[in-house]
């Protein structure tokens, strides 16, 4: 799914994305010089993370605002504009590495994606990524369907959050061998005081497209942040409620 980033913002407020990200670079193991393809790299920073680690990085994403600051902030790095779910390479590459971007990508088009991916990479390729996992935000997802229903609209799930064993099914079918899966609460915290209702407008975009007019927009996230206060609101400091899926997988 292509949505318009407010770019400076997402990387001022939300730079947890990223940084929880450099984790999950630790699981590549290939030696220096390496390429590798950073797929959704958002503003680059993980690219960056992947070039001072040795590797040969460049990036990819659908998102013309953030690669307008990674090319700005790393221009010895090469970046490409193109959607996970339809990219060929010049040449394939040694590691495919993703973080936060695949929840973005609807269950219909992950198979699609999935054989970019395979296409992209050489034999024995590793393919290391992180997204949202079953569970994920469900609290803020089930007070905002508790709220659109109130307004009498019908919240449309805008993520796909999968089980380790449903995604690592489709893996294999795409023609690659699961090394490494696990699935891990992590309750984030949130930049300022405003952070929940920050996060509900920088990223639940698509269900608010029914929604008439901007006043109910409004009301709408103020009841589902007022509502989550018991819950993620922790000393004053909000949190929101990810689940991850981290795995490692190896073209055969």
């Amino acid at each position: 799914m292509n949505i318009k980033w407010n770019a400076n913002m997402y990387t001022e407020n939300f730079s947890f994305v990223h940084q929880y990200g450099n984790s999950v670079i630790e699981l590549i193991d290939a030696d220096r010089g390496s390429s590798v393809l950073d797929l959704g790299c958002g503003n680059g920073a993980l690219t960056n993370a992947l070039k001072d680690k040795g590797y040969l990085a460049k990036g990819l994403d659908a998102s013309g605002e953030l690669l307008n600051i990674a090319k700005e902030k790393y221009p010895d790095i090469d970046f490409m504009q193109g959607d996970a779910v339809d990219f060929m390479l010049s040449e394939p590459v040694d590691v495919v590495f993703s973080n936060a971007v695949f929840h973005w990508i609807d269950k219909s088009r992950q198979q699609d994606m999935l054989k970019c991916v395979y296409n992209a990479l050489k034999k024995n390729g590793q393919f290391v990524f992180e997204f949202g996992g079953h569970g994920n935000n469900q609290k803020i997802h089930d007070a905002l369907t508790e709220i659109f229903s109130e307004y009498g609209y019908c919240y449309e799930m805008p993520f796909y959050f999968p089980t380790i064993g449903e995604y690592s099914t489709m893996l294999e079918s795409a023609g690659f061998q699961v090394q490494y899966a696990v699935l891990f609460d992590r309750l984030t915290d949130l930049k300022g005081e405003n952070g929940l209702k920050d996060w509900i407008n920088m990223f639940v975009k698509k269900p608010f497209l029914i929604v008439k007019t901007e006043q109910e927009k409004i009301e709408i996230v103020d009841k589902a942040v007022k509502a989550l206060r018991n819950d993620l609101l922790i000393n004053e400091k909000w949190y929101a409620d990810y689940v991850r899926i981290r795995m490692k997988a190896v073209r055969l």
